[in-house]
């Protein structure tokens, strides 16, 4: 045992010293050290002659030394003691490329290409050589000889990743829909990889070439499969209607569940398609037997007519919130639809009372700690909207003592926060706020480091903090939807705090509540205020994200916001906005 012990000790130490080797072999080689890189390699390959690595770090020594003769000596040496293995033949075509040698070269590479037909299994080890050198004509001739020799091989992935490379976009998707007939479940992964060609552009080449093939095999051969893959495509483009089409289809020809077409209505609605998403949840109230599905569809429509509401239809959804009500009760099963009518009163409508009469109603009937909070949250939110501040942190603390483990509990301590700061009890908020600066949900937590940030920077200098005050001011206007005193407000301390650290918070405060008033000019100015006078501070890269979204979306000036995502990009690149810029800037740019 003593001895089984000491050679294993013996044999780990050795091969600890290969690795070591190995490692400085391979670093000498990327520094530029080729001779050192090659007498490292051969000291290794005399210790361990049939590993391969310690080989080809040898000849691609030399290579890089130009010993080309020394090169190809050793690749013959090896290939005839390797019982031919063709892949030498393409190491010795490139050491003849490396010569400016093309011709031998390819008579090399011809040579390995033409293996394949005596030993088609040596195809993926000939092709992924060739690959290695970039010859990727040459791969996919092979991929594609040995799956013509042979009905076992299959090499579709490898041929669709090559295609791709080459832009030979259709075989790219033949390929693809060739593995994903062979096995439906392979869809999910091809996603990803048919995601680096598509885009929101239903114009786009590789946009038109997929959706042309998808419609030729479903005319061919009408499989759900090809519905589910147009669906997917036409969401990517944002043709939620398209989509809508494609999993009705679906749905009609054996779906047994409504599931998709929600999930549907869902993304068509966050990306304000009202049209598409009111049809998809129309549609599924109309094939719904579930009680409870139909209670939150039509829950569901009645929160995208008050998303769009404007005032005029205030009176119209209200009788529609009161329908539902006596046609489903007034029971915990439609709690969440009462929450929503409550907070429509108080938020759209003006009816605070109201709205707090029917929650402090619905929490007596209420026993579950979790739907009590729901309850008790909402209300005390509509609290604050009457500025009954003290009460409101009542009613917050009893959400976070009934659900203390639960995200609601974090939702609630950060409305503390929030409301302390309302009040003007700024120091007491910032407390609550750094406790959540560490919150499970990335959101809270920014959410808190960002307001934490706001009532340092506006204490330290000005301790009567008379500029933070109407700041918060301003704030609760906005979260009273009081828009126009808002603006107003944060107007006023731009007048009499000029130079102050509020002014760039203030600026971007009133750009954000331009926008939902529609004001897209007065909105971008003070993105570009931002940028001219604060572009060293926190808040530059949030005024370039939100002007090249303004230019890309309202004001139709799609060059104006190429340049400011671009700015992100060379300029910012720690930015939260920096993937999205720059995946926009590549859409604007026309990137395939």
């Amino acid at each position: 045992m003593r001895i089984l012990l000491m050679l294993f000790f013996f044999l780990s130490f050795i091969s600890g010293c290969f690795a070591q080797s190995e490692s400085l072999a391979r670093n000498f080689f990327e520094q530029g050290e080729f001779e050192k890189a090659l007498k490292t390699y051969e000291t290794l390959v005399k210790g361990n002659p049939q590993n391969i690595r310690y080989f080809f770090g040898v000849v691609e020594s030399e290579q890089q030394l130009e010993n080309f003769a020394k090169a190809e000596e050793l690749l013959r040496d090896r290939l005839n003691n390797s019982a031919n293995n063709p892949t030498l033949l393409i190491e010795l075509g490139h050491n003849y490329e490396l010569q400016e040698q093309q011709k031998k070269a390819e008579q090399f590479y011809n040579e390995a290409l033409a293996a394949v037909e005596g030993r088609p299994n040596y195809a993926f080890s000939i092709a992924r050589t060739f690959e290695k050198y970039n010859l990727l004509d040459k791969a996919a001739a092979t991929y594609e000889k040995a799956m013509v020799l042979s009905e076992d091989q299959n090499y579709n992935l490898q041929l669709a990743r090559i295609y791709g490379e080459q832009g030979k976009t259709e075989k790219m998707f033949a390929n693809y829909l060739e593995l994903i007939e062979a096995n439906p479940d392979f869809f999910n992964i091809a996603n990803r990889e048919f995601g680096k060609y598509i885009s929101e552009d239903a114009s786009a080449e590789a946009n038109t070439i997929f959706r042309k093939l998808l419609l030729t095999k479903l005319q061919q051969n009408p499989k759900l499969l090809y519905n589910k893959m147009l669906s997917w495509l036409f969401v990517q483009e944002k043709k939620y209607s398209r989509a809508f089409s494609q999993e009705k289809a679906i749905y009609k020809r054996g779906g047994k569940s409504l599931q998709n077409l929600l999930t549907l209505a869902v993304t068509a609605r966050k990306a304000k398609d009202f049209e598409a998403a009111q049809k998809i949840v129309e549609y599924v109230i109309s094939q719904s037997n579930s009680e409870n599905l139909i209670l939150q569809g039509n829950q569901f429509l009645l929160n995208i007519q008050v998303e769009q509401e404007t005032g005029e239809a205030a009176a119209e959804i209200i009788k529609k919130y009161e329908a539902l009500l006596e046609q489903f009760g007034t029971g915990i099963k439609t709690l969440a639809l009462q929450i929503d009518f409550a907070n429509f009163l108080a938020f759209k409508k003006g009816e605070k009372e109201r709205g707090v009469s029917l929650l402090k109603e619905l929490s007596e009937k209420t026993n579950s700690d979790f739907n009590k909070a729901m309850v008790k949250l909402a209300l005390a939110d509509i609290l604050v909207l009457q500025e009954k501040f003290n009460e409101a942190l009542i009613y917050y603390s009893q959400v976070q003592n009934l659900v203390k483990n639960d995200k609601i509990s974090q939702n609630a301590r950060f409305k503390v926060a929030k409301t302390s700061y309302f009040k003007g009890d700024f120091e007491w908020a910032k407390q609550q706020l750094d406790v959540l600066k560490s919150s499970t949900s990335q959101l809270i937590a920014n959410d808190a480091m960002e307001l934490s940030l706001l009532i340092e920077d506006n204490t330290i200098e000005d301790t009567t903090q008379v500029a933070l005050k109407k700041y918060a001011r301003a704030d609760l206007l906005a979260f009273q939807e009081q828009d126009v005193e808002a603006i107003k407000l944060l107007e006023d301390i731009l007048n009499e705090h000029k130079g102050e650290k509020i002014e760039d918070e203030a600026l971007l405060k009133q750009a954000k509540l331009f926008e939902k008033t529609g004001e897209f000019e007065k909105a971008a100015g003070n993105y570009q205020r931002i940028i001219k006078f604060f572009k060293a501070d926190i808040l530059a890269d949030n005024a370039y994200f939100y002007l090249a979204e303004l230019y890309a979306n309202e004001l139709n000036e799609p060059e104006k916001a190429k340049a400011a995502y671009e700015e992100i990009i060379f300029n910012f690149a720690d930015s939260i906005y920096f993937v999205e810029a720059r995946k926009k800037f590549r859409s604007l740019r026309g990137d395939k």
